[in-house]
């Protein structure tokens, strides 16, 4: 029998003890978009749909040893980070990255959760923007993450555009992807990938399901990516993929519930 090959990807992000976000929503991503899933876990939260109650951060050498574990025998065609806490994982994530030339990543500047809890400390902001953001292959914060690397207001279709233009020309990313969930008018995420726009937009979906929604598109986006697509169809199937979880999305939970990420094996 000749033995399949399977695009990997690996996830460096916190864990959500709900289910929802973080590592957990990144995996199930990853396995629904037909990739094989690896995880470096940085922070283990305790959290529900309501809220994140409590938080541990892994010592650094152990993320460390998680990233050589997968790399040194599963390999990885593509990386995708989320919650790096501190400057000291942040740096030691972008030391192993270009370490072992993970040179597809997917940056999720992940700072607040979705209940309002900070995820990133304060001083390691400069970190993300200047050690990691470099890295990035497609950098994805939302409106709230982009202006706090940036220092810009933004809050409509064209400050989203001027942030994104600032972290590929002025910070180095490749591409930068401005997550428009909380610009009004359609869910509209816009891309810059250092010489031309792209608008990807779908339908606003009248639904309190959206917890782990960044995770989602930027574990689909790295999943795409190691399945060999370009940015804007790896961010288009990504885009389709995270339209169609919510729309099929269930209640669980008593705050914001997750997205249904297997709506594909689950549609009645």
């Amino acid at each position: 029998m000749t033995e399949r090959r399977i695009a990997k990807v690996m996830t460096i992000a916190g864990s959500d003890s709900g289910g929802g976000a973080g590592i957990q929503a990144d995996l199930k991503t990853f396995g629904a978009m037909g990739v094989y899933g690896t995880c470096a876990i940085t922070t283990i939260t305790a959290q529900n749909t309501l809220g994140v109650t409590d938080v541990l951060e892994t010592p650094v050498p152990v993320i460390q040893s998680q990233i050589d574990a997968i790399v040194s025998d599963i390999g990885a065609d593509a990386v995708k980070t989320g919650m790096l806490s501190s400057t000291e994982i942040i740096g030691a994530v972008a030391e192993r990255l270009e370490y072992h030339n993970l040179n597809v990543a997917v940056i999720d500047p992940v700072m607040v959760a979705s209940t309002g809890a900070p995820l990133l400390r304060e001083d390691a902001v400069d970190a993300m923007r200047d050690v990691l953001t470099p890295l990035a292959t497609v950098l994805t914060p939302n409106t709230r993450e982009a202006r706090i690397l940036t220092g810009m207001d933004v809050n409509t279709v064209d400050d989203a555009k001027a942030a994104a233009k600032m972290l590929v020309e002025e910070f180095g990313a490749s591409n930068v992807v401005v997550k428009g969930g909380h610009i009004e008018g359609p869910a509209t995420d816009i891309l810059y990938d250092g010489s031309d726009f792209t608008m990807f937009t779908a339908e606003r979906i009248d639904t309190t399901n959206t917890h782990g929604t960044g995770c989602t598109l930027g574990s689909a986006i790295a999943a795409g990516l190691a399945k060999g697509f370009d940015v804007p169809d790896a961010i288009q199937q990504a885009k389709d993929f995270v339209t169609a979880a919510m729309q099929a999305s269930y209640a669980v939970g008593q705050g914001h519930g997750p997205l249904n990420h297997f709506h594909e094996l689950t549609r009645e």
